[in-house]
């Protein structure tokens, strides 16, 4: 039964040189252009552009080295057609006949990724999954919702609030980002905290394999049914399988909110305090604690101290047990109690790129980088991480905070910035990349918690992954012999 049907498409408002109809490739493919007949008959499956501006769309995401080659009306790569279609059973027949004839189809939704997994690197098929829109079931007492993946976050999370329900997944790419998106890329929302990642929140999948095979995983609360096949999607970037579907897990609206703040001597003294209120089982929905660098540059700080914000919300007895655990175990690391007003302040800013962007145009190097590690770790990793980035020329600044919290660790988000002479902009982002990468990898930290791999970190899966990375090829040759799903992102 359909419930709710949306017609919002969100493209993320990237600005070209000059006219995205005349936009080029900036990178290279070797392969074979799509031939009239090809265009023909997948216009005959589903809606099929080959028109130049959409086309030119469609060759990027926010990837952001990508955003500087926008303004020089380049974009990564051109795909061959943008195909839009509305059912699964039209991306089961599109795949199908790519698969067939060695056709490329990268999906994408919202676009609204920063590594690049949404580029075309192959040209070929632009699977806009855009189409797919809509709330289509609810199943108010068990609290599962059944979606569309190309719904957008504020539609879906409008709909299910209409049964007194929320997912709680608020991601800074919100208004931008598709279901489907948050699932391949495995994406976090600023409250995961307390409503977990989108990984803990996916009940089940329909996903449509490289031959047009439709399979369904998970339904279960829990289960011991072989591996969690789920799992395996999760995270795939559309390289093993197009997901077309997906059920969430919801939950209760919210009965109140509480919010907090609080300023630590130091970074390490806030990281602390978060590992021992965390352990203690106090799980606020947002929990987030910012160095000096920024707690000065946004919530008025003396540029030495860190900030802590929190956010809580869901049932008032749990909240304010919540709300207690972390004021008692702030106060015993020696904080002191701050403006509970930069909450607010954070919450209607706290989608903002605006600024990111504006500096690129002015020829800046600016980015975000986003790492994992366990509590024992994070010290370290911060240290080598800013060390390493602030030693490549022209670098600026390399910022931190802490943005998502569990048991055993937690995640830790880099700004960085350089001011390189024009011909030096692509090396020195490059240079400062590697350099945090590897030294995340080198202190123990992962190589991403939520932004993704795509193509730009890639590079680094095999150091990453050791030799677990033969295990990831060897699915990838399983379930897409011919290399037809995404080909070139997660580093395979």
């Amino acid at each position: 039964m359909s419930i709710k049907k949306f017609s919002t498409e969100a493209t993320p408002p990237i600005e070209f040189g000059s006219d995205a109809a005349t936009a080029t490739a900036r990178l290279t493919t070797n392969a074979a252009a799509l031939t009239a007949d090809n265009v023909a008959e997948l216009a005959a499956i589903c809606d099929t552009t080959t028109d130049a501006a959409t086309r030119a769309e469609h060759g990027r995401d926010w990837w952001p080295l990508s955003l500087a080659w926008s303004l020089k009306n380049e974009v990564p790569q051109l795909p061959g057609v943008v195909c839009r279609p509305t059912s699964t059973d039209e991306v089961s027949r599109l795949l199908a006949y790519c698969n067939q004839h060695g056709i490329a189809v990268t999906a994408s939704g919202g676009r609204s990724g920063v590594c690049g997994a949404a580029i075309p690197l192959r040209a070929g098929v632009s699977l806009d999954m855009t189409r797919m829109q809509g709330l289509e079931s609810v199943d108010e007492i068990s609290g599962i919702v059944e979606t569309l993946a190309g719904t957008f976050g504020p539609d879906l999370e409008d709909a299910v609030r209409t049964y007194g329900l929320t997912i709680g997944h608020y991601p800074q790419s919100f208004a931008l980002a598709t279901v489907g998106g948050w699932v391949a890329c495995r994406g976090a929302g600023q409250y995961s905290t307390r409503y977990g990642k989108i990984e803990d929140m996916v009940h089940a999948l329909e996903a449509v394999l490289a031959d047009g095979t439709i399979i369904r995983t998970g339904g279960a609360p829990a289960g011991a049914v072989g591996p969690d096949l789920s799992q395996l999607l999760l995270g795939s970037e559309g390289t093993l399988a197009v997901i077309t579907r997906v059920w969430l897990r919801a939950h209760p609206l919210p009965e109140v909110e509480r919010r907090g703040a609080y300023v630590f001597a130091s970074l390490t003294d806030g990281f602390e305090a978060c590992r021992r209120l965390i352990r203690a089982g106090a799980t606020p929905a947002v929990l987030r604690l910012y160095d000096g660098a920024e707690s000065k540059r946004s919530h008025g700080g003396d540029g030495t101290n860190a900030t802590l914000l929190v956010l809580d919300e869901g049932n008032e007895q749990l909240v304010d047990a919540t709300m207690a655990i972390v004021h008692d175990t702030c106060m015993s690391m020696g904080a002191t109690v701050g403006d509970s007003d930069l909450v607010e302040k954070w919450t209607h800013h706290r989608n903002d790129t605006s600024g990111l962007q504006a500096l690129t145009r002015k020829g800046y190097v600016v980015d975000t980088m986003e790492v994992a590690a366990n509590w024992a770790d994070l010290d370290n990793v911060v240290e080598n991480i800013e060390s390493a980035m602030l030693a490549v020329p022209h670098a600026r600044s390399s910022t931190c905070h802490l943005s998502h919290s569990y048991i055993e660790g937690a995640c830790v988000y880099f700004t960085f910035a350089a001011t390189p002479p024009a011909e030096e902009f692509e090396s020195t982002y490059l240079a400062m990349w590697d350099a945090g990468q590897r030294a995340a990898l080198a202190s123990g930290a992962n190589l991403s918690h939520h932004h993704g791999i795509g193509y730009s970190r890639g590079q680094y899966m095999e150091e990453a992954l050791g030799s677990a990375m033969t295990v990831l090829r060897t699915v990838k040759k399983a379930l897409d012999p011919n290399s037809i799903l995404n080909p070139g992102k997660l580093g395979l």
